[in-house]
């Protein structure tokens, strides 16, 4: 017995050649892994070593200002979670850095923008975030690190976008943009502000069904024909007079103006226009649209990650009520001198009139 385990401990046990190699990977493998992530460890230990203590979590958001809703879902519904900060989950978990938005469609409510946003985000090169922040009018207090951290992370080349249409009417908005960025980009989506007037009440009719008509908010004195300028379904509409406000901080080469009209008429010519404003290869064409009736506009064959068509939800193309037509010439007299001024600011025609 001792005799035969001697001889099997004298003769060296040789692994046939291919297993000699697999095992060899398997172990310079193993090595690799192990001073990645030691290396990894031991680089966010010294990003953290003597730095100061996190930062207190964000207090609760603040209400909302006094006003109708927002065109979109609130902030609160849709916040984006922070990402993970282990070294491990930020190589795994995508690439990419979180930037201040370079483009921002800033208007108007009721105008198309919810289209235009979603029909950009086909766009490999751009990113967007889904829910209006509305940093520059509502959270400003909290600052640029906050407002970033909701932003997506982007990729060299890419563009970050955000969009808020109530920022076009926010007397504060333009000079807190242009602190942040001299060189951010401009969207505004415009549209017959009769129509648009209709369709900012009619959303308002939907939430709150007993509110009064259109036509008894539309005058001051329905006698006079005086019209209500301090509603905002009204107020929205006078573009030329808040277009001041925003040339006063951005060049007009800086803002485009995308017709809310068109977008639904020819919804890949427009995105051509805007394809170009932010320099982008122009791959978003007529293939990727096709008109549903029963909305009445155009809709995604395949929307963003998907390959299904995806139209916008039950809440947009919703049928407005029947209005007054003596009440709807009346708001089209009121708004022919802003609108014409509004044409000569911009150079575009829109064909309101």
């Amino acid at each position: 017995m001792g005799q035969r385990l001697n001889r099997c401990l004298d003769v060296p046990v040789a692994l046939p050649p291919l297993r000699r190699r697999l095992l060899l990977l398997f172990i310079m493998l193993f090595l690799w892994l192990y001073m990645f992530y030691s290396c990894a460890g031991s680089c966010a230990g010294l990003t953290t070593r003597g730095s100061p203590a996190p930062p207190r979590a964000a207090p609760p958001l603040p209400p909302l200002l006094p006003g109708e809703p927002g065109e979109e879902s609130s902030l609160e519904e849709q916040r984006a979670a922070p990402d993970a900060g282990s070294p491990i989950s930020s190589f795994f978990n995508g690439s990419g850095t979180k930037r201040l938005p370079q483009a921002i469609i800033i208007g108007v409510k009721k105008g198309g923008t919810r289209a235009l946003l979603e029909f950009l985000r086909v766009h490999p090169d751009v990113r967007a975030v889904g829910a209006e922040p509305h940093f520059f009018d509502r959270n400003y207090e909290r600052g640029l690190a906050w407002y970033r951290e909701l932003m997506p992370r982007t990729l060299e080349g890419q563009i970050t976008m955000e969009k808020t249409p109530s920022y076009f009417v926010t007397k504060e908005a333009p000079a807190r943009i242009s602190s942040m960025s001299k060189g951010t980009k401009l969207i505004v989506v415009v549209r017959d502000p009769v129509t648009r007037a209709i369709s900012d009440y009619t959303q308002t009719l939907s939430k709150k069904p007993d509110i009064p008509t259109f036509e008894s908010l539309t005058f001051k004195n329905r006698t006079t024909g005086l019209i209500d300028t301090s509603w905002s379904a009204i107020q929205i509409g006078i573009y030329a007079k808040h277009l001041e406000n925003w040339l006063l901080h951005f060049p007009l080469g800086q803002i485009l103006f995308v017709s809310g009209e068109r977008l639904i008429r020819d919804p890949a010519g427009e995105l051509g226009r805007v394809q170009d404003f932010l320099g982008l290869k122009r791959i978003i064409t007529d293939k990727h649209f096709y008109f549903n009736k029963t909305k009445g506009f155009p809709c995604l064959k395949k929307a963003e990650g998907s390959s299904k068509p995806h139209c916008l939800g039950k809440t947009k193309g919703r049928t407005h009520p029947d209005i007054d037509q003596e009440v709807v010439q009346r708001l089209r007299d009121f708004y022919r001198p802003f609108n014409m001024k509004f044409y000569q600011m911009t150079g575009q025609d829109f064909g309101w009139d």
